[in-house]
């Protein structure tokens, strides 16, 4: 087997930028690929077999790190660890600050789920890894039946091969831009649950039966599937919404058109649509499909599927952008994103055939697969015979999911509802945002209380601002602390930089007296390095966790005293070199005993 050694950390891919930029809570960016067994699923075996798998696909093993113009991907210590199913579907597992896996092995019953953040991978790099998973966990706990380990992938295929980016390979900027007009595609707009929970509803259907209704028709099953949810969807519009076009947009695997063994992101997408309402046409779903069927044959070409591919890695590649700080680069990104969401109306992912060995048919019994979404989407996969749909949205309503099962029933496509199978435990858990709001809703309170005290018992001692000053000081500690929580060598660097603005505020209320910048910047610049020390020391960090922040640390805490000094801004000096002194000495060890560390954190974080 060929083997090579992995990088320690690399770029994202061009799309794995977008979804490290606009990922949120609201929209994890997560999706789930699933594995239902004729068995209930054994942990211990499972964990043995991700294990073997991991060690085929160590390119998940990765952490995700922030630069200063981009995100990036490290390689990581840190192995998964299998849980029975314990929280909502496709929930944050990119959190910020927080270095985890970013992906995730569940069991329910006789179900076994992969979840993974799409900034790690797409489809079909994750049908590859559920593949060997299902593959590795049939062969131990069958291996007395005589089951036979079968190799599902080309062993030839490297770690380089792997990690190989191949947007930026195959990128060819002479390539003639296309000609889009900008469309506002018609908008789904349902009345939401407070916290938005996932809602899923999933499906099967008989593939021969869909691929006879596609031959019926002269389309692919993905023509027919795409023109089936735009007719679903317009079941729902108005006359008056009619006047905007509904819009898919439809992922398609670039390493059918371009050859990639890598496991990153390579994909691109489509966007066919139908505008419904225009004189003379009468919108039947014969109608809809002879236009889907069009521009599915018009803009599957490998030149057509190229310039779109181009235009997006040229963003990327742009002198601006590229040289922009991450801070002011990633609104921009989202910006965009909530820009070209305008243009689509939902969206259609077809995973296409999950194939497996004839010898483990008999203990599986289907594939499935969705994601995370803040719009209704629909996710296809099938395996022998079965046809998996399932939908997902954040909408209380289904119509639309109920108007595309008639549409196939109508067909002739016999459809078969799932229930949903997941533990009564699992729900979305709110409680640290509970907690914070109810934090600000105190501070607020007992300013607020204070006001009225002052207004009513003391009107001329005006003490009420400064009681509102302390409950915004505190105030904002706690969310600093709080929305830094995951890391907490950040943490220190934030609450050191929080710490000494907020005296120096407070000192200027007071009436200047220079305490701020004798007293208390050198002694909390002291004490966050030492505390970051400790901090490293009980966590356990590598040179390459920690370095970026003691840098951090240690550069403010050398170049702010001695810039104050020379301003005559700090009247007490004494304390000041002292803090300059020690700091520099500290950053001087650094780069002298953790050289290799110093410029590969460097250069990592600079990356453009």
């Amino acid at each position: 087997m060929f083997q090579q050694k992995r990088a320690y950390w690399r770029n994202l891919d061009n799309a794995a930028k977008m979804f490290s930029a606009t990922s949120s809570a609201k929209d994890t960016r997560v999706f789930r690929f699933y594995c239902e067994l004729k068995e209930a699923i054994q942990p211990e075996v499972l964990q043995k077999a991700l294990n073997q798998t991991i060690e085929k696909y160590p390119v998940f093993l990765s952490v995700m790190r922030k630069g200063l113009f981009w995100h990036y991907l490290e390689k990581s210590e840190l192995r998964p660890v299998v849980r029975e199913e314990y929280k909502e579907p496709c929930s944050c597992l990119y959190v910020r600050d927080k270095k985890a896996l970013l992906f995730e092995v569940t069991y329910y019953r006789n179900r076994i789920n992969f979840e993974v953040f799409h900034a790690l991978t797409d489809g079909t790099g994750a049908t590859e890894f559920i593949r060997e998973l299902v593959k590795n966990y049939l062969c131990l706990s069958h291996k007395e039946d005589g089951l036979e380990n079968v190799e599902l992938t080309n062993a030839r295929v490297t770690v380089r091969d792997q990690e190989d980016d191949s947007f930026s390979k195959y990128y060819n900027p002479d390539l003639p831009k296309r000609k889009k007009k900008k469309v506002h595609a018609y908008q789904i707009h349902k009345f939401r649950k407070e916290y938005e929970e996932l809602k899923v509803m999933e499906s099967t259907a008989s593939v021969q039966e869909l691929l006879g209704v596609s031959r019926k028709y002269g389309v692919s099953m993905s023509v027919l599937l795409t023109a089936a949810l735009i007719y679903a969807i317009h079941e729902e519009m108005t006359r008056m919404q009619e006047k905007k076009p509904v819009i898919l947009m439809v992922p398609v695997n670039l390493r059918k058109l371009f050859p990639s063994d890598s496991m990153l992101n390579f994909f691109g997408y489509i966007e066919p649509g139908y505008q419904f309402g225009r004189s003379g046409r009468e919108d039947t779903f014969k109608e809809v499909l002879k236009e889907v069927k069009g521009y599915f044959e018009e803009n599957l070409s490998k030149e057509k599927v190229a310039q779109r591919m181009n235009e997006l890695i040229a963003f990327e590649k742009n002198k601006i952008l590229r040289w922009a700080p991450l801070e002011l680069k990633n609104p921009c990104i989202k910006a965009g994103a909530k820009m070209a969401e305008r243009e689509v109306t939902a969206v259609f992912s077809n995973m296409s055939a999950v194939r497996m060995p004839e010898e483990y048919a008999p203990y599986i019994e289907r594939f499935g697969v969705y994601t995370s979404t803040p719009r209704t989407e629909l996710c296809a996969c099938s395996y022998g015979d079965t046809m998996s749909f399932a939908f997902t949205s954040r909408y209380d309503s289904s119509n639309i999911q109920r108007n595309f099962y008639q549409i196939l029933e109508g067909l002739g496509v016999k459809v078969e509802l799932k229930k949903p199978d997941f533990p009564e435990q699992v729900k979305p858990n709110y409680e640290g945002k509970k907690f914070f709001r109810g934090f600000s809703f105190g501070c607020i309170a007992a300013a607020v209380l204070s006001v009225m005290c002052n207004a009513v018992l003391t009107p001329n001692l005006h003490w009420a601002v400064w009681a509102v000053a302390g409950a915004l000081s505190m105030w904002l500690a706690l969310a600093v602390g709080y929305f830094k929580r995951h890391n907490l060598m950040k943490n220190a660097m934030w609450q050191l930089l929080v710490v000494k603005i907020g005296a120096v505020v407070w000192d200027l209320c007071v009436g200047w007296r220079g305490w701020s910048v004798n007293f208390v910047l050198p002694a909390v610049c002291i004490l966050i390095q030492i505390s970051m020390m400790v901090i490293s020391k009980i966590q356990s960090h590598s040179p390459r966790e920690y370095m970026i922040y003691f840098v951090m640390a240690a550069g403010y805490s050398v170049v702010l005293p001695l810039l104050l000094l020379a301003c005559h801004v700090i009247t007490v000096s004494a304390p000041a070199v002292l803090c300059a002194g020690l700091s520099f000495l500290f950053l001087l060890a650094l780069i002298l005993f953790k050289g290799k560390e110093f410029k590969e954190e460097m250069y990592k974080k600079f990356h453009v």
